[in-house]
């Protein structure tokens, strides 16, 4: 069998909160959905034009090795704000998924992914361990408020002291975006956080270029909504070929899970 590579968020949560993000190591997708020589990849998206026998066989491998307790809500993202809160009801998945980009959950059991190929993975959990949430998070749904979002649901379902786990995203030196990126985050940046425009350099090579840090503008979106423990964002999806798809680097691509649930 195929040994799958994981990385663990570096948090502090009750033990029975379990989270992984997935890399491209090491499933059955080839060519572009494979790893970086081409071969067995674990991609784990259905839409980005992958064989669907790779897909399932990597989603039974990812639920076999993480001993998955159910099948995890896979999202249709559509850089949104909407957060799902998942219900009660055991989440049938051959059932249209729900559009959404993030996910709040409260039930043991059920499992909340996101999928990511260089947007930024954000996963969240309560002190008590009784509310977790995953949100995807690109520029837009970062600038719109998606995180924000998740941890209003999150404490309307009670959740207190939420820590926050960055997982892999585009680095700084990585993510080049136009003024256009700039001017939106300058006008839907709440009052309270820190001045995005810290987060924006002149790219060294083009004028009318800057280059953006995913992870600062989240870092500062989550500490104005009282978030204090924030931990992650020391990866780069385009530069580590060996472990990330990336989109911004090659395309086509595969996806990445970042995954969370609560232990029965």
């Amino acid at each position: 069998m195929r040994d799958i590579q994981v990385i663990l968020p570096n948090w502090r949560v009750p033990n029975h909160v379990h989270a992984y993000m997935t890399t491209r190591v090491a499933g059955y997708s080839q060519g572009v959905y494979g790893q970086a020589d081409g071969q067995n990849g674990l991609n784990l998206a259905t839409h980005v034009g992958d064989e669907l026998s790779h897909i399932l066989q990597n989603r039974a491998l990812l639920k076999t090795q993480l001993n998955l307790p159910s099948e995890p809500l896979w999202l249709n993202q559509t850089h949104s704000t909407y957060v799902h809160l998942q219900t009660l009801d055991e989440y049938k998945h051959e059932e249209p998924p729900p559009e959404a980009d993030a996910v709040v959950l409260t039930a043991q059991g059920q499992v909340g992914v996101v999928m990511t190929a260089d947007c930024l993975p954000v996963l969240f959990a309560s002190a008590d361990g009784k509310v977790v949430g995953a949100a995807h998070a690109g520029w837009r749904g970062l600038a719109d408020g998606v995180l924000e979002k998740t941890i209003q649901v999150m404490r309307e379902q009670g959740a207190h002291d939420i820590q926050a786990w960055l997982g892999a995203a585009i680095g700084s030196t990585a993510f080049e975006v136009g003024r256009d990126v700039l001017d939106e985050f300058t006008k839907r940046t709440p009052a309270g956080v820190a001045d995005v425009g810290a987060h924006f350099k002149t790219h060294p090579c083009h004028l009318d270029k800057y280059l953006a840090n995913i992870y600062g503008l989240a870092f500062d979106r989550l500490q104005a909504m009282g978030i204090t423990e924030i931990t992650g964002g020391k990866h780069c999806t385009v530069s580590e070929k060996e472990l990330f798809y990336s989109y911004r680097r090659d395309g086509v691509t595969g996806r990445m899970a970042t995954i969370i649930w609560m232990e029965n």
